[in-house]
């Protein structure tokens, strides 16, 4: 879920050293990296680690003979993790003419790549949440970014954002969410209600018309880059699904959260642009947020699973910290459509607070 944070502004690094559970695959690291280093004017003794993520990645920062120049190394162990995506997805961005980094180098039997370093700030570190008029400008910018992403769309290039695909993510929430997390049964009455909703949400979003989706564009991801267009990182999960998705990513975050009417105003603003560009939005506004605010709700009974998963078996308590900031999200868009009040039942029976009334009617 996270990028690679951003690289220092000076070549020489933090004090931040690689600690390796291999020594073998650490001495093939230190020999690519050696048989690279002068194509590159590398320093490979400036290397340390820079970050891991949510999957078995890991990120160094490498210094360079250049003025102020760093390059980013991805550890990717390739018996856990495919780099093949990675490198197909950052060629279609720049074909796509968007900012993202350029594989430089990649051995591909052992998972090491070399890659551009876009900055050193993403736009979660610059956006103050109390101040959304100053944000603004930003947002417009990633924007700008998704708009020429969805026009580079082709299907039959990028995997399929399908049924199985919606299915098998949210069935991530009960598993792990409810199951693994709170410790409840998810039998009779509560299977039945999830069962009901999550069919209308999939169907709501297989109505979509289908475009790139990078699946994580959120300020986290985006780099800004003084005079430059914002860079994107982590899209490496790109699929051909709904265009709903990427902006219900961009404005219901994993890592903040906005009141609704700036919500709705980038969203309105995003909308006008891909009108504009003849991307295949719904020319009805309020149909097309209604799609955005259904797809929204599958990114976060995903993601609540995901980060429930993350603690549970991957030993990466951090996430769960967040899982709040989706159950509102997820309580909130339950609570505006009559249709979801068995998802809102649910929500409401495990985490233990009453249920919100008045709205909906009907059997659920």
């Amino acid at each position: 879920m996270t990028a690679p944070p951003s690289p220092a502004a000076e070549p020489a690094p933090p004090a931040n050293p690689i600690l390796w559970a291999d020594p073998q695959r650490a001495a093939v690291f230190e020999g690519w990296l050696a048989g690279i280093a002068a194509a590159h004017h590398l320093l490979p003794g400036t290397v340390r680690l820079a970050s891991a993520d949510a999957s078995f990645r890991r990120y160094f920062r490498v210094g360079t003979t250049e003025a102020a120049g760093t390059r980013i190394v991805m550890d990717a162990p390739p018996d856990k993790e495919n780099s093949e995506p990675f490198v197909h997805i950052a060629r279609l961005m720049a074909e796509a003419g968007v900012t993202a980094p350029r594989v430089l180098e990649w051995d591909r039997p052992n998972g090491f790549l070399l890659l551009d370093d876009l900055g050193h700030q993403t736009m979660l570190d610059v956006i103050d949440p109390a101040r959304p008029d100053a944000s603004r400008p930003l947002y417009d910018e990633a924007i700008d970014a998704l708009i020429r992403w969805q026009l580079a769309s082709r299907p039959g290039v990028l995997p399929p954002y399908d049924r199985a695909l919606l299915e098998r993510e949210l069935a991530l929430f009960p598993e792990w969410y409810i199951g693994r997390h709170r410790g409840i049964a998810v039998e009779g009455k509560l299977k039945e209600r999830l069962e009901r909703s999550f069919k209308l949400i999939v169907e709501s979003n297989l109505a979509s018309p289908s475009v790139y989706v990078h699946r994580d564009f959120m300020p986290r991801n985006l780099m800004v880059r003084s005079g430059a267009d914002l860079g994107v990182l982590d899209f490496q999960d790109a699929v051909y699904g709904p265009i709903t998705y990427d902006i219900a990513s961009l404005m219901r975050d994993a890592f903040l959260s906005w009141e609704e009417e700036f919500v709705l105003d980038i969203t309105v603003r995003y909308w006008e642009a891909a009108r504009k560009a003849k991307l295949p939005v719904d020319p009805d506004f309020g149909a097309f947020y209604r799609s955005v605010e259904w797809m929204g709700l599958q990114r976060h009974l995903k993601v609540a699973g995901i980060f429930a998963r993350l603690t549970l078996r991957d030993g990466k308590p951090r996430y769960l910290a967040d899982t709040p900031r989706f159950i509102a999200y997820i309580r909130s868009t339950a609570s505006r459509y009559m249709e979801l009040t068995p998802l809102l039942r649910v929500i409401d029976e495990i985490e233990g607070s009453s249920a919100i009334t008045g709205f909906a009617y009907g059997r659920v």
